[in-house]
């Protein structure tokens, strides 16, 4: 396989933009499928939603991969959901991606989770095109949603096309690079026609590429030059200042079409092979195993040793699958190579490559690829390297749950199927989280929202045939300090023979709302008052007492704890007694620091008919909803808002019958904010009647 001619690429976008219309065209145009099948509206669902799930419900819920071939090029595609709850299938996606396509609505232009998206695909620098779709819809707009992608997501956008006619007058494209006007014919739109373009568009069309050739003039002194001496620009020279600032990650080249009516999909493909990035030119750097401070280059060579990345984990009746990126070297089937997180030496019996959920052997893969293995016991994020201890790539951010469910099942006998089905999907999913509680022995669920959690119950049902209940949604709230406080603390100890003796002095304070950090220590300990030795174990100790904070037994956030002084003794100071000491210390120090209660607070973006926007707003406030913008475009209103979690259960519900079915929304997870004081009374309370009712 010729590097240079491969494509790692994702398609990303907020729910509802036809990211997975779009792959299905892919598919069809590109000779992998023979017929196109809807997301929506009888069929077998569409190719890349292909669990029942996603299919009833007309949205994507796992990332699917795929590979295709465009002219000379393979592209490696990879079909992403557009729902928050499953925000981690994005994230691990693009973490692995060489570049990416944003899909946006013409109408709905760049939503909330397209700044989600596109924060992803900054934090990992991945070069993308963006494609503005569904410009067939009644108030599609294009220079509207240029204008907020410059304005909302702070990039670049530059048109490289203008369209022919918009909502159902929609013909075509017109290409401003090569100045043609670019039609699609055919039952499919598979016939790509060039022609001439439209006389009443071509005064429109001649601005457009002036003010294309403009924005690029940043990027190249020659291009700067020509311009200014008025000279030609050929379509190479354009070409190649295009492809520099996308892959230097400084501009955004924007697309437009109507992915359901088959228009604009083949110039984008185009777009693909020509602009996004191959993997020999992406730089990537692995940590070096035993000096994670230096980093070296990965170099997408077939000869050097093996190094690529589990980023996803997905169980099948075959086994587990593995999908794995491959950086640098060769994976062959059989071979075995190292857990670079484990030391395991592992071998992978099958390699294969996906399409959607079918497979195909391959005998070995090469640097640059996406591939899965067979049989292989791995975690999300793992490195696999052919020589032991050889690096470490960085890992994938993975946002913390908000949500908590008690599950159980309603027969004894379904309690090993149930138990296999969450080990399974907490495995596959890191945003999935179980646990026990301590005091109820009910085994709770966490995850990103209502929905992700109703999709693994349902998905518990299908699969593993287990009849569950579940309880009340509960929300994660947490407990943070709101003043500093000095606290001093011993810890003295006789049984008879040695005892325990530890002493220790210092300093509580709050954190900055926008640290990153919930919790440091800081050790401030001057002459060996308190021996080095015992200092981890202070650390530890102070660590351990955040798990469960004094107000209503919720993790501890926000603090900066500082140890400045203290004494031991000789004989009877040890790792433990300094442990139990800071324990007991922090605890009665914290009470000190007025402690409040944090709770969840989502950014809600709904969208609802234009009349029905008063009644929403007066849900939102009820709901204890703070309003940040309202927008009307047409007769569509979009709300957005902050809402907090606790507020928003059953919201759908009451929204769909408020606005007669018509309204939608998305949240995702905002910020952490003190709980009204009746509010925290209230959980207070009922924390205390649930102990009690255990206690019994």
């Amino acid at each position: 396989m010729d590097l240079a001619n491969l494509r790692n690429m994702g398609i990303s976008a907020h729910i509802d933009s036809g990211k997975t219309t779009l792959s299905e065209r892919i598919l069809f145009y590109a000779g992998r499928i023979h017929r196109i099948q809807e997301v929506k509206g009888g069929g077998d669902g569409a190719t890349m939603d292909y669990m029942d799930l996603e299919r009833e419900r007309g949205i994507t819920i796992t990332s699917a991969a795929t590979s295709v071939k465009w002219g000379d090029c393979d592209i490696n595609l990879i079909d992403t959901p557009g729902h928050v709850d499953f925000t981690v299938e994005v994230e691990r996606s693009l973490r692995v991606l060489d570049g990416a396509i944003l899909v946006l609505c013409a109408v709905g232009g760049v939503q909330s989770q397209s700044m989600t998206v596109d924060r992803q695909m900054k934090r990992y620098k991945v070069p993308r095109l963006a494609f503005i779709n569904k410009m067939d819809r009644t108030g599609a707009n294009f220079v509207r949603v240029v204008k907020q992608l410059k304005e909302k997501l702070g990039c670049d956008a530059i048109p490289m096309q203008i369209p022919i006619g918009k909502e159902d007058k929609l013909e075509g494209v017109i290409d401003l690079v090569a100045m043609q006007a670019i039609y699609f014919d055919g039952e499919n739109g598979e016939i790509v026609r060039r022609d001439s373009i439209p006389a009443a568009l071509l005064v429109e069309a001649t601005e457009a590429r002036h003010a294309m050739l403009e924005a690029l003039a940043m990027y190249s002194d020659t291009l700067m030059e020509k311009l200014l001496s008025e000279e030609a620009v050929s379509q190479d020279e354009i070409h190649a200042v295009v492809k520099q600032a996308v892959q230097n990650l400084n501009a955004t080249p924007v697309f437009c079409g109507s992915a359901y009516k088959n228009k604009g999909v083949q110039p984008l493909l185009d777009a693909v092979v020509r602009y996004l990035p191959s993997p020999l030119e992406r730089k990537i750097f692995a940590k070096k195993w035993d000096k994670p401070d230096e980093a070296f280059d990965l170099e997408p060579d077939a000869k050097r040793p093996l190094v690529g990345m589990a980023f996803k984990i997905v169980d099948d009746p075959y086994g587990q699958l593995t999908f794995m990126r491959l950086y640098q070297g060769t994976m062959s089937k059989g071979e075995a190579y190292i857990n670079q997180r484990t030391s395991q030496k592992q071998r992978f019996s099958r390699i294969v490559k996906m399409h959607a959920d079918k497979r195909e052997e391959i005998d070995s893969a090469e640097a640059g690829d996406i591939v899965a293995a067979m049989g292989v016991d791995a975690a999300s994020g793992d490195t696999y390297a052919s020589e032991h201890k050889y690096c470490t790539l960085e890992n994938m951010f993975v946002p913390e749950p908000v949500i908590k469910m008690a599950i159980i099942p309603t027969n004894r006998d379904g309690l090993d199927r149930l138990s296999k089905a969450l080990q399974r999907f907490s495995r596959e999913d890191p945003t999935f989280r179980v646990a026990t509680d301590e005091e109820t022995g009910e085994t709770l669920i966490a995850g990103m929202g209502e929905l992700h959690l109703d999709i693994y119950v349902e998905r518990i049902k299908r699969e593993f045939k287990v009849e569950v209940e579940v309880g009340a949604p509960k929300v994660s709230y947490r407990e943070a300090p709101t003043r500093a406080t000095e606290y001093e603390y011993k810890h003295k100890k006789q049984t008879g023979g040695s005892g325990q003796f530890a002493h220790i002095c210092g300093s509580l304070e709050p954190l900055p709302d926008d640290s990153p950090e919930t919790f440091i220590f800081e050790n401030a300990v001057i002459g060996g008052r308190v021996p080095k030795e015992y200092i981890p174990s202070v650390e530890k100790g102070f660590r351990a007492s955040l798990s469960k904070g004094p107000i209503a037994g919720f993790p501890i956030v926000g603090v900066k704890a500082s140890l400045t002084d203290g004494s031991y003794h000789d004989v009877d100071s040890s790792d433990m007694a300094f442990q139990i000491c800071a324990r007991a210390g922090f605890r009665e120090a914290f009470l000190a620091t007025k402690p409040v209660l944090l709770e969840p607070i989502m950014k809600m973006e709904v969208e609802v008919p234009a009349d029905f926007q008063g009644p929403v707003t007066g849900e939102l406030n009820k709901r204890r909803g703070l309003i940040i913008s309202t927008e009307t475009v047409g007769n569509t209103s979009t709300i957005i808002a902050e809402v907090p979690l606790a507020e928003t259960f059953g919201y759908s519900t009451d929204l769909r019958s408020m606005t007669q079915g018509q309204g939608i929304f998305t949240m995702e997870f905002s910020k952490y904010r003190p709980t009204p004081g009746n509010i925290q009374r209230e959980i207070v309370e009922e924390k205390r009647k649930a102990d009690l009712a255990a206690a019994k």
